[in-house]
């Protein structure tokens, strides 16, 4: 491959919580391990691979000006994001007034919802939930309705639309946060279940936030849809979420954007996104997306999925020949592997919490997948070298699965 994603990076000290952030954080980060076993990250959602090179230069180059004050974005920030959407995606007919700036997802979704609810309203989101839904919806004073999706004879997660329409109709629904690909199931929706889903919010008239924060990361075999790409009405109605964040690994200089079609919608997001005079890109962000968005991006986001998909074949080949009674659904993108230790803990009279601590034990870093609304689930973080993905396996293996 032309990019490096096997060197270990040794993030100690520079400002990575998925290895600095052990046993701190209330609870929320997994426990340090013990003597004599290194730590491998594989919970808080960013990367251990180095970013592509063009980032880096780009945000030298302009860092070697000594002078940062006010500006404007550049229309290479703007032409950067067209571009990528249409090679990648094949959207067309995106424009620079369609796009606009969010200090992070999140932020984006909680400037949406001001918009389209009032506080105590409910929303219509998917479980199993990203966190960062959950928290950021109730501490602004919004009521989730959680829908939950269910695995088809096949094993693949899928929404149950007769249960979405069923809650749309009692709770008065008016919006719904859609996550596509889905965290943390990591499925990639079909055209056909887009529709479907968007026929329900036309017939009910239900605005939708859509995060596709991860839509980047798409594994082989695999396609993503935009949400707002199946037709005029989901075009109109839809508030697309985006970031170079997870896909170059960029959490931690912030810097997400929207895409509204829609000037009534898009005129009043914006003017709640600007009520708080912090909604504000920065210099050096806008200069990484542009270093990402260059050529060298694209060629880096290819060779990313090859070697996302192939960590991601060999733990859910692993688990299934090595860890009876321990299920997961093969991811269709993301990096993250949602895991399901019921049966193994009911066969050996184990809780959830001990198959953490005895993983956190020996290093092996994972994510308590209770806080994403999975009673007896690990949340398992695959975007590091295959070696270290191999040595994590191998320990849950020892000292946790088959001890």
């Amino acid at each position: 491959m032309k990019y490096d994603f096997t060197s270990i990076m040794d993030r100690r000290g520079k400002d990575a919580i998925a290895v600095d952030g052990l046993g701190k954080n209330g609870g929320f980060a997994p426990e340090p391990p013990k003597e004599g076993f290194d730590v491998i990250p594989m919970w808080v959602a960013d990367m251990n691979f180095p970013a592509v090179p063009t980032i880096p230069e780009a945000i030298i180059e302009r860092a070697k000006h000594p002078a940062y004050g006010y500006f404007d974005p550049a229309e290479e920030y703007f032409d950067s994001i067209i571009r990528w959407h249409e090679k990648r995606n094949g959207v067309s007919g995106l424009r620079k007034e369609h796009i606009g700036y969010e200090n992070g997802v999140l932020g984006g979704v909680v400037s949406a919802l001001n918009v389209l609810c009032s506080r105590g309203d409910n929303v219509l989101v998917h479980s199993p939930t990203y966190i960062g839904f959950t928290n950021s919806l109730s501490n602004n004073g919004y009521n989730i309705v959680h829908s939950p999706l269910v695995k088809d004879v096949g094993g693949v997660w899928r929404m149950d639309f007769e249960d979405m329409e069923r809650k749309l109709v009692e709770g008065n629904i008016h919006a719904a946060i859609f996550c596509s690909p889905h965290n943390p199931c990591g499925r990639v929706w079909e055209r056909w279940e887009i529709e479907k889903a968007m026929e329900l919010f036309r017939k009910y008239d239900v605005y939708v936030i859509s995060d596709e924060i991860w839509s980047d990361i798409i594994l082989a075999d695999h396609k993503h849809i935009p949400t707002q790409s199946v037709s005029q009405d989901a075009r109109d109605r839809t508030i697309a979420l985006y970031a170079p964040s997870k896909t170059f690994n960029l959490a931690g200089l912030i810097g997400s954007y929207h895409i509204i079609y829609d000037k009534r919608l898009r005129d009043r997001v914006e003017k709640e996104s600007s009520l708080s005079h912090y909604n504000s890109m920065t210099v050096l962000s806008m200069h990484a997306l542009i270093g990402a968005y260059k050529p060298e991006g694209y060629e880096w986001v290819d060779e990313l999925r090859q070697v996302l998909t192939e960590n991601v074949d060999y733990a859910c080949v692993y688990m299934k020949d090595h860890f009876q009674g321990v299920e997961v659904s093969k991811p269709q993108g993301t990096y993250m592997l949602f895991v399901d230790c019921t049966k193994w803990c009911e066969e050996h009279g184990k809780t959830i919490e001990e198959v953490e601590k005895a993983a956190w034990d020996v290093g092996v870093a994972i994510q308590d997948g209770r806080m994403f609304h999975g009673p007896c689930h690990l949340r398992i973080n695959l975007a590091l070298p295959l070696s270290r993905v191999q040595e994590a396996f191998k320990r849950l293996d020892q000292y946790v699965f088959n001890v």
